[in-house]
């Protein structure tokens, strides 16, 4: 008897020594350290599951199954010359062979699992409003949409069919192409920092005054001020004004002062973003993000998941697009319109 309750308290001490939670020399939670966010689940509930928030293991299970039989089944088909799976609308990852990417399957990472909260597995990133999906946005929003994204969105036919719109076409100048074009701000990073196909690593450095993020998607590096207020002299910022407190273990970061072009496809100057970090037990940390913009879509969206503590390092993302491929765009859309205009004389 003495023998077996011994074993159960050296076990229980066990378990709470592995559960204890880092913390700084000043008491406060040691968010310090690298996650990989990385994940199978949309940021969008696929229609099909309705308002169902929560789906069981074994769904989790074939969901994840599905996906790494289809990233093996890309990896037979594809090698360094052949296209590469590609992102679906939906922010759901769409691994088949086809179509035209810029990538082959070796260079695609979107996370091998889907995101489990509280023990229980989301249908979506997003869990308000209650369908999981992101609100309809204003008109305002959808026809900033269309502008800022003209270059992503045109359709491309080989002629500059854009003269026969008149006005202003879609590479007539460098701010006329997307932000992830000109390697300014990209995909996923936001704020809010979101899943993509790849780059999902982060670095979380802390000190009792600052907090800083660096994102792998685009090396954009956040600065959180804490325990400040916003200076409302500051020009707006790409990534806005972001000052952080603490509620409990709950590091709560506050976001406002963007730029009218942000990392949040849709959003705008008046992007109002909450965003909350609580470490779990297991040393993840779990992500939580509030979408205040009206100027952008009618009805605030809330969504979370669960960043993976990693022992990977962050690497260093060389965007050149900015540098060559930007400059080929704007040139190859001058000599389609001068051959368009040749053939109009």
């Amino acid at each position: 008897m003495f023998r077996n309750t011994l074993l159960v308290c050296l076990l229980a001490s066990a378990f709470a020594a592995q559960a204890e939670m880092r913390r700084a020399a000043d008491g406060k939670p040691n968010l310090s350290g690298y996650y990989d966010a990385g994940t199978l689940t949309p940021l969008n509930r696929p229609r099909q599951f309705g308002d169902k928030q929560f789906m069981s293991r074994e769904e989790a299970d074939a969901i994840e199954q599905r996906a790494a039989a289809g990233l093996a089944y890309a990896n037979r088909q594809s090698d360094p010359e052949r296209s590469a799976p590609v992102v679906g609308g939906d922010g759901n990852q769409a691994l088949g062979a086809g179509g035209v990417g810029g990538y082959n399957s070796f260079w695609v990472d979107p996370g091998s699992e889907a995101s489990e909260v509280d023990g229980k597995f989301r249908t979506s990133i997003i869990y308000e409003p209650k369908n999981g999906r992101q609100p309809q946005m204003t008109r305002a929003g959808m026809a900033r949409m269309a502008n800022n994204f003209s270059s992503f969105s045109h359709k491309n036919d080989g002629t500059a069919s854009w003269l026969a719109n008149g006005g202003h076409g879609p590479f007539d100048d460098p701010e006329d192409l997307a932000l992830a074009e000109r390697c300014l701000l990209g995909f996923s990073a936001g704020p809010p920092m979101l899943p993509g196909l790849y780059n999902n690593f982060k670095k979380i450095v802390q000190t009792p005054t600052h907090v800083m993020i660096l994102l792998e998607m685009v090396h954009d590096a956040r600065v959180i001020r804490m325990n400040a207020k916003h200076n409302p002299s500051l020009p707006p910022q790409w990534l806005g004004d972001s000052v952080g407190h603490w509620e409990g273990d709950t590091l709560v970061v506050d976001s406002v002062n963007f730029r009218s072009e942000t990392g949040l496809y849709g959003g705008d100057e008046n992007l109002h973003l909450t965003e909350r970090f609580t470490p779990l037990n297991d040393g993840n940390l779990l992500y939580n993000f509030t979408v205040d913009d009206p100027t952008a879509w009618t009805a605030k969206w809330r969504g979370e998941y669960v960043w993976k503590t990693s022992p990977e390092k962050v690497y260093e993302y060389a965007c050149h697009e900015g540098n060559y491929a930007m400059g080929n765009i704007l040139r190859g859309a001058r000599l389609l319109e001068q051959e368009t205009l040749a053939k109009g004389n």
